[in-house]
C-alpha cells in the first residue's frame, strides 16, 4: 500500500448479538427480535476501536481535519443512519451503543449558567449522535432485496439449481439429524439461514442446548448456511439481481466518497449500521471474495467495512483503501485489494476514487422508481403511485394523439389523481434513497 493521508471513511458495520430471528427463505420477510447486553458490549467495543484508529491524532489513520476537541461530536463532520426495518429495533440499538464507544461521554458536555452553576449532560456527559432511522417502506437502500419479486424469482431458481440441489443431497445426512435440536423448524437447506441461527443463539444463550449439542454440529450448519446465503446475496453480474442488498446501498455509499472527497463538504466520517446481506453482495462487487482474500460466508456480529478515503503522496485524486474486521474473530481492521471493473487491485493499491466510481455507479439503485423497476413490484413501497406518476408523465408527453381540449382536460384529471395518491402514500417516497431523512435521535446535549 502506498504512503498516504486518510481524510476520511465510509463505515459499515452489521448489528451485534441478538435474541432469535426468523425470515422467510424466499422472500427474506423478517421477524421481530431484540439486542442483548453482549451485543451492545460488542459494538460499544467496534466504536471505541474505530475512534482509536480514526480520532486518535496520534493514529497513522488519523482522518485529517476531524474535529476532536475534548472529545466532543462534530455534527457537520459525521453522519450516521441504521436500517430500522428487518430486525426491528436491533440495528438501529446497535448503532446507538456503537455511537457510545465511537463519541464516549466527555465532562465537556456542560454548559455553564447564569448562576455561575456548571451542569453536565446526564449519564457523566454522554453525547446524544443524531441517527437517521431508514424505514424500508419509506427507502429502499438498506433493505433493498425486501418486496423484491425478482429477488425472490431468483431465489426460488437458485433452490432449483444443479448446483443447489447437490449440495442439498451431500447435506441430507447431516440435515436428517437435526430435527431433534430445531424446536419444530424444518430441517431443509432451503431453510439453512433460519436452522443456523437458530442453533447459533441457542449456543450462545442456553447452556442445556449448547451441552446437548454434538460439537460439530454448529459449523457444519453454518457452513451450510455460508452456502445459502452467499448464494443468494450475490450474483455473477455486477448489476444482477443476486447483488440487489449491495446495488441499493451503493448510492449511499458513492454518495458519501465523493462527499467526503470535495474539500468544500466538511463531511469526514459516514457510518452505516445494516444487517449481514448488503456485506455479501458488497463482497461479491468488489472481489475480494472472487480472488480468495475472504470466504463467501456470513459476517459475524459486530463486522464491519470501512473504505478509507486517502490523499496518496504525488497525486491529486484521492484514492480508495478497502479494510474488514469479522466481529471478534479479527482485532483490527485488515486491508484487502479490490477488483473491479476497470482496476484490478490484486497485485495491491488503492483504487482510485475515478475507476471506483466508474465501477460501481452504472449499477446503483438511485431512487424507488429505479427501484420499482428492478425489483418487477408495482404496489409496495409506494410503487404504485411512483409508476402512476410516470405513466401519467409519459402519457402527457404524447397527449398529441388527442386534441389539444381533450388532452386539457385528461391531463389535469390524471394529476389530480396522482397527486392524491401522493399525499395518500407519503410524500417522502418520491425522495432518491440516498437522502430520505427519519431521525429517531436528533439532538445532542453539550
Amino acid at each position: 500500500m502506498s504512503s498516504s493521508d486518510v481524510i476520511g471513511i465510509v463505515f459499515i458495520a452489521r448489528h451485534g448479538d441478538r435474541q432469535g430471528f426468523y425470515q422467510d427463505p424466499e422472500s427474506y420477510t423478517p421477524s421481530a427480535t431484540s439486542i442483548t447486553p453482549l451485543g451492545e458490549q460488542q459494538e460499544f467495543a467496534l466504536g471505541t476501536l474505530v475512534r482509536s484508529l480514526y480520532l486518535n491524532a496520534s493514529s497513522p489513520t488519523y482522518i485529517q481535519g476531524i474535529s476532536n476537541t475534548n472529545q466532543l461530536f462534530n455534527q457537520s463532520q459525521v453522519a450516521v443512519r441504521a436500517d430500522e426495518g428487518g430486525e426491528d429495533g436491533v440495528i438501529f440499538d446497535s448503532s446507538v451503543a456503537l455511537l457510545q464507544g465511537l463519541f464516549p461521554v466527555t465532562t465537556a458536555a456542560n454548559t455553564t449558567l447564569a448562576n455561575s452553576t456548571t451542569v453536565i449532560s446526564p449519564l457523566g456527559g454522554y453525547q446524544y449522535v443524531p441517527i437517521e432511522s431508514i424505514e424500508p417502506d419509506e427507502n429502499v437502500s438498506l433493505e433493498g432485496f425486501t418486496d423484491c419479486n425478482t429477488f425472490v424469482t431468483r431465489n426460488i431458481d437458485f433452490y432449483n439449481s444443479p448446483e443447489f440441489l447437490q449440495k442439498a443431497n451431500e447435506s441430507a445426512p447431516f440435515l436428517e439429524q437435526l430435527p431433534q435440536y430445531l424446536d419444530g423448524r424444518p430441517a431443509t437447506l432451503e431453510n439453512m439461514w433460519n436452522i443456523y441461527d437458530y442453533m447459533n443463539v441457542q449456543s450462545i444463550h442456553n447452556a442445556t442446548f449448547a451441552n446437548r449439542l454434538p460439537p460439530t454440529f454448529l459449523a457444519q450448519a453454518r457452513a451450510l448456511a455460508n452456502f445459502h446465503e452467499y448464494g443468494v446475496f450475490s450474483d455473477p453480474s455486477l448489476g444482477g439481481i443476486g447483488n440487489i442488498a449491495g446495488t441499493a446501498m451503493l448510492p449511499t455509499i458513492l454518495t458519501a466518497l465523493q462527499r467526503i472527497a470535495n474539500a468544500s463538504d466538511p463531511l469526514l466520517l459516514d457510518y452505516t449500521a445494516i444487517a449481514y446481506k448488503p456485506f455479501l453482495s458488497l463482497f461479491n462487487m468488489t472481489g475480494v471474495v472472487a480472488d480468495g482474500q475472504l470466504p463467501p460466508a456470513i459476517v459475524n456480529y459486530a463486522a464491519g467495512v470501512v473504505l478509507e478515503v486517502r490523499s496518496p503522496a504525488g497525486s491529486t485524486e484521492p484514492s480508495i483503501r478497502f479494510l474488514f474486521k469479522n466481529g471478534t474473530d479479527d482485532a483490527t481492521f485488515i486491508a484487502h485489494n479490490m477488483s473491479i471493473p476497470g482496476f484490478d487491485g490484486t497485485t495491491g493499491g488503492d483504487a482510485p476514487l475515478s475507476k471506483f466510481l466508474a465501477a460501481f455507479e452504472p449499477v446503483a439503485v438511485n431512487t424507488t422508481l429505479q427501484w420499482c423497476h428492478v425489483c418487477n413490484q408495482t404496489q409496495e413501497r409506494g410503487c404504485a403511485v411512483l409508476l402512476a406518476a410516470q405513466s401519467a408523465t409519459s402519457f402527457q408527453q404524447h397527449h398529441d394523439r388527442i386534441s389539444p381540449v381533450g388532452a386539457g382536460f385528461l391531463g389535469a384529471g390524471l394529476t389530480i389523481v396522482v397527486f392524491s395518491g401522493l399525499l395518500a402514500a407519503g410524500l417522502g417516497r418520491w425522495i432518491p434513497v440516498v437522502r430520505q431523512k427519519e431521525n429517531r435521535s436528533s439532538c445532542r446535549a453539550v
